[in-house]
């Protein structure tokens, strides 16, 4: 049975009706209740595992309490659990409810990807240079490499969860470090590419003109789209049940940062046609996975809402 921890700080005042509130739940197990024992914030500290699948329901109980803002909540994941009466409550009270995601947590990784610190541009960046190896050499392992280490899909479904949640601030945040980060990608791809170029580092193939790497990826056609339509909804799928491996699959089929790489390459080559088919590659994955992973967004939580309305735990969000 899937659980979540949930501890709490609590101002005294509010204490005894968000204690009422979980009590009241049958969801909601072992809680405990420790009078004026937080500090910082000070107040009540809560503590109780709630079944995941009202989670979102016990949650969004808290917050109109104004927990989160004049205490505190955190959210931990159980990873075992043995328990009977826990068992009961699922089966007898949630149903296939129970395998529903709770939104706090999937909301909250997409938010960690969202974040654009020094080392979101640096990967970029090492990802092109890597891609760009993989196509002049025309080595699959190269550009499967490439794609793995670029962060780029993280700034994407971050853009999606913006555009779902009303967020203009995350959505202009996520396209401002997609537009720089690939901008920086390409610029430094491309003198690496010139260096190759003045060197002749290039394979004698790829110099002979017989580039099979590089005319996948700057080939686009209804393949392109279909690939980035399933990766979009794999990824988001990934996300809501935290299943990474799945994740890692959603990198690899992709093709943004190679996409960059051989528009830099092309340029550097003077391939004029190959860049104007990695650009317009490039563009149209970051537009179809935006537009997927929204709707993917809203598709899910459209479904568990039905659920749970079907088992009388209704979720709003």
């Amino acid at each position: 049975m899937d659980m979540i921890h949930v501890r709490a700080v609590s101002p005294p005042d509010v204490t005894d009706q968000v204690v009422d509130r979980l009590a009241g739940d049958p969801c909601v197990l072992n809680l405990m209740v420790q009078p004026g024992a937080a500090r910082n914030p000070d107040g009540d500290g809560i503590a109780c595992d709630v079944l995941t699948g009202a989670a979102n329901d016990v949650l969004r109980s808290l917050r109109t309490l104004h927990l989160d803002r004049r205490g505190s909540i955190v959210i931990e994941p159980v990873d075992m659990v043995f328990s009977g009466r826990a068992a009961e409550a699922g089966t007898e009270r949630l149903g296939p409810l129970a395998r529903a995601p709770v939104w706090e947590q999937v909301e909250a990784r997409i938010r960690a990807e969202g974040r654009y610190p020094p080392s979101f541009y640096l990967y970029l960046v090492i990802a092109g240079l890597i891609g760009s190896v993989g196509i002049v050499t025309n080595s699959q392992i190269l550009i499967v490499a490439a794609m793995v280490v670029g962060p780029e899909y993280g700034a994407i479904v971050s853009v999606a969860l913006g555009i779902d949640r009303g967020d203009r601030q995350r959505i202009r945040q996520g396209l401002t470090a997609l537009f720089t980060g690939l901008s920086l990608t390409v610029l430094v791809t491309f003198l690496f590419s010139l260096l190759i170029r003045g060197f002749g580092l290039q394979s004698a193939a790829f110099e002979a003109g017989l580039r099979p790497v590089s005319n996948l990826i700057n080939t686009p056609n209804f393949f392109s789209v279909a690939v980035a339509t399933l990766a979009g909804i794999v990824g988001i799928v990934s996300l809501t049940e935290a299943r990474t491996s799945a994740l890692l699959g959603v990198f690899i089929s992709v093709t943004t940062i190679p996409a960059a790489a051989d528009l830099s390459v092309s340029i550097a080559f003077t391939s004029w046609s190959d860049a104007r088919g990695s650009l317009i590659q490039l563009l149209v994955n970051i537009a179809v996975l935006i537009v997927v992973g929204t709707a993917a967004l809203k598709c899910q939580r459209a479904i568990w809402r039905r659920v749970g309305l079907r088992h009388g735990r209704p979720d709003r969000r």
